[in-house]
């Protein structure tokens, strides 16, 4: 991204508010997934960040991780896939035990300047990564999370203000908004 985004408030303390959790979060290799993630480090959390194939930028992230002590798990592959939704989850629980919290913020964007240029590839494409993931890893996660744990589903201002170029990204940052319904375990 340029400019780069700032993923760490270097004036910010910890209160180990995340002490002995354990975090997922997808696209945790950079932006507001980075940040996310050097962020639950520093209240005490161990991380795993899937990712599609960054690794430089997901090695970044654990290094924010590891400098604040604790444990990053790297989960490269395709959210797009749904056996790979469900085996992030359980590498996560197989390596720290627990998943308390859930980000699921990954998410792909193929700007065109023309409507008609967003084919049926793309368009499914960025449905299977920003949508359907959303739901096969919070679908896998909530089998091994417990009573008190949380699933955080990021959006984007171009949910609320659209985007010529984006039409289709835009679509699914509206299918990724808050609700106010509360959540019940299955």
């Amino acid at each position: 991204m340029r400019p780069p985004p700032v993923a760490v408030d270097p004036t910010a303390r910890g209160a180990g508010r995340l002490e002995g959790r354990v975090a997922l979060i997808t696209g945790g290799d950079s932006g507001i997934g980075r940040a996310v993630a050097a962020a639950f480090a520093r209240e005490g959390a161990d991380v795993a960040i899937a990712y599609w194939n960054e690794h430089d930028d997901a090695r970044a992230t654990a290094g924010l991780v590891r400098d604040r002590g604790r444990t990053c798990l790297l989960l490269p592959g395709d959210l797009g896939r749904e056996a790979h939704c469900t085996r992030i989850v359980e590498r996560t629980f197989k390596r720290f035990g627990r998943l308390d919290v859930l980000v699921n913020n990954a998410a792909v964007q193929y700007p065109q300047e023309r409507f008609i240029d967003i084919d049926r590839t793309q368009l499914e494409r960025t449905f299977k990564v920003n949508i359907l993931s959303y739901v096969s890893v919070a679908r896998a996660a909530v089998r091994r999370m417990k009573e008190g744990a949380a699933i955080i589903n990021t959006t984007s201002v171009t949910a609320y203000r659209g985007s010529a170029h984006l039409i289709d990204y835009a679509a699914t940052k509206g299918a990724s908004s808050p609700s106010r319904a509360p959540c019940r375990r299955p």
